[in-house]
């Protein structure tokens, strides 16, 4: 290794402060009716609280994901597998460790595998890279045919007297 690199910090969209913001003034005519009621303005200082502590930070030698009221460090020898989730909404990874628990990395789409593997100084493979260096054989190439391809190759099927 080249030495030690800044680590990468992997956060929730600081977007959700505004709504967080935005619930305070909503919640503003509930919480002054009464006394009893102020404890309201907790929840979104609970939101903002959330987004402002959760994340996911990377090193070379660790992982660390931090949650509202735990932090939790991870060295990357007890990391066996990243697991990954999507949906058609949001995708998640988690780590697989050796024990065969799953820490869930806030904040790490499936988009940020390359960034995680940059980080991870090679303990990660790259996605991107795995998959260009797989070779192409040409029976998938000529089971994955475009639309218009298809559409092409059943016109040409076609006797020259019915295409016109």
């Amino acid at each position: 290794m080249n030495g030690p690199t800044a680590p990468y910090v992997f956060r929730v969209s600081q977007l959700g402060i505004l709504a967080g913001i935005t619930l305070a003034i909503c919640a503003t005519p509930v919480a002054i009716s009464a006394w009893s009621l102020l404890p309201v303005y907790l929840i979104p200082i609970a939101v903002i609280a959330w987004v402002v502590r959760r994340r996911t930070v990377v090193d070379t030698d660790s992982v660390t994901t931090k949650g509202l009221v735990r932090t939790r460090r991870v060295s990357w020898s007890d990391i066996t597998a990243l697991r990954l989730r999507s949906s058609r909404t949001r995708s998640r990874v988690s780590a697989v460790l050796t024990g065969g628990a799953e820490l869930p990395l806030p904040a790490v789409t499936v988009a940020d595998l390359p960034l995680l593997a940059a980080a991870s100084g090679g303990r990660v493979p790259d996605p991107a890279q795995s998959a260009a260096a797989r070779p192409t054989t040409p029976e998938l190439a000529s089971t994955k045919q475009p639309a218009d391809a298809e559409q092409s190759s059943a016109e040409a099927s076609k006797p020259a007297s019915a295409k016109e």
